[in-house]
């Protein structure tokens, strides 16, 4: 039997702005900053399940080794796959941290974002100990967030296995809602910054319409179907990203004021808000499968020292770093969504951080919205059959997603509550949902009674964490999104 399904993994890069993609064999587009990802190919291969369904351990099928059977081209080291680790998982939500800060109070803040982080990293770590067991059953080298969730369910219980491809196609769903709602965020962060910049020198107008004016240089900028043509342009983003995250730090690190100026618990209304955001800023485990199937040494991957666990206690770092100080710095006048928008503007510097992450976000709009650009029309492609219409319908669509996001980003002009709503709604069900469900459902019938119930407690309980996260933080980010928050 052979399954074609799409290779589209996504993350929600900041540093670099792109999107990771690779197809069965662990091909994958340039990412910009590596000089070692190959072409893409979107539209992936077949999986090759030779091996019958009920093989189990012990069985010539767990002699098989996927890492040993992956045909790379350019293999990442070790040090490279840390540096896209960090680069995938420190997005836009690292600026919104003071934010989440703001709503959680800085004790609850230090202590529930290294939770957190904890839990979103070893949520990773299942999705990748599952992927290596579904390719030895499958014996296929590589396998996608989407096609680990179709083979956990083809190869688990019975009553389970004709959802397989209903679980690839809600996976599917779901990369593209956040990816869509990645994007709300950029057009909504690149207007609110360049407002601030223009106000205070020019002229005011409001958020509204500098979406307006960015709508047409934005769906220019997505009619260009080929990554590689942007990768000088993400170059040119990463600069501009690491500089101003820099001058930001060293603005939150000025005239601290006492502790005691800021709350250690803010309240239970806000928390939820909190979780939202803080999930958002910690969704990178799209990207994980991509990193870890492209690498020269796929066994440094995990392991206590292991790249993943070293990157994401990097990440964890810096999110609670720029939080905690940018809450004490500015307190409760700390503005929605970005710290940027809080720095002084007399300073000319300051308003040059504004503009060059704004700048850089745009640049970097076009890269994110490739990851739903490649779900959506490989899915609607066979209902145009010629070249020429294939080509204007691409076009279309193109044009409709991208003034999507403009509307919905338009209709809702408030950066920290559409920043919490994706993270609780979408983000939380891809990284603290979907990979417990996937490992109780792959592992039911290859774990000893004791070890099946550890499994299962784990994994209930990051199940009603996700759930508690997806359904207390939605309502609250609609709530806010409908009477917004101020104090």
């Amino acid at each position: 039997m052979t399954v074609k399904t799409s290779r589209v993994n996504e993350d929600k890069p900041l540093l670099t702005g792109t999107a990771i993609l690779y197809n069965q064999n662990g091909n994958g587009f340039p990412s910009p900053m590596s000089k070692t990802f190959p072409v893409t190919n979107i539209s992936g291969g077949p999986i090759n399940e030779s091996s019958e369904k009920n093989s189990s351990f012990g069985e010539s099928i767990s002699d098989y080794n996927p890492l040993l059977n992956r045909q790379l081209e350019n293999p990442t080291s070790n040090f490279d796959t840390m540096v896209h680790l960090l680069k995938g998982n420190i997005g836009t939500g690292i600026l919104a941290m003071p934010d989440a800060f703001r709503h959680s109070g800085w004790v609850v803040g230090l202590v529930c974002t290294t939770f957190l982080g904890a839990i979103c990293t070893h949520c990773m770590h299942i999705l990748v100990r599952c992927s290596h067991e579904l390719c030895v059953r499958t014996q296929s080298p590589s396998l996608s967030f989407p096609n680990v969730a179709k083979m956990a369910f083809e190869y688990g219980p019975p009553k389970l296995q004709k959802y397989s491809t209903t679980a690839s196609k809600f996976i599917n769903t779901f990369l593209v809602l956040t990816q869509l709602g990645f994007c709300c965020v950029y057009f909504l962060f690149v207007a609110t910054n360049l407002q601030e910049v223009i106000c205070h020198y020019f002229f005011y107008l409001s958020v509204q319409s500098y979406l307006v004016i960015l709508l047409v240089p934005m769906i220019l900028l997505n009619c260009v179907k080929s990554l590689k043509y942007l990768t000088p342009a993400s170059f040119f983003a990463t600069i501009l990203t690491v500089v101003g995250l820099g001058i930001t730090f060293f603005y939150l690190l000025q005239g601290l004021p006492k502790i005691s100026s800021i709350k250690a618990f803010s309240s239970w209304k806000q928390l939820p808000l909190y979780f939202g955001t803080a999930v958002y800023a910690f969704e990178g485990i799209g990207m994980v499968l991509p990193l870890e199937n492209n690498m020269k040494d796929p066994s440094a991957f995990g392991g206590m020292t292991g790249v993943l666990n070293t990157g994401m206690v990097i990440v964890t770092c810096l999110y609670t770093s720029v939080g905690f100080f940018g809450y004490l710095r500015y307190g409760e006048a700390v503005k929605l969504g970005s710290i940027t928008l809080n720095l002084p503007g007399q300073d000319l510097l300051a308003q040059s951080v504004r503009a060059a992450m704004a700048f850089s976000i745009f640049l970097s709009y076009s890269l994110q919205f490739y990851v739903p650009i490649g779900i959506v029309w490989p899915a609607l492609k066979g209902y145009f059959h010629s070249q020429s219409s294939q080509r204007n319908a691409e076009l279309s669509i193109r044009v409709f997603l991208v003034t999507l996001t403009f509307t919905l980003a338009a209709a809702i002009p408030n950066l920290s509550a559409v920043i919490s709503f994706v993270g609780s709604f979408s983000s939380c069900a891809l990284a603290l949902i979907f990979p417990p469900i996937i490992e109780l459902i792959t592992f039911w019938d290859h774990c000893s009674g004791k070890e099946f119930v550890i499994m299962f407690i784990k994994d209930i309980i990051i199940i009603i964490i996700g759930f508690l996260g997806f359904g207390f933080g939605s309502y609250a980010s609609l709530v806010n999104i409908i009477t917004p928050i101020t104090g």
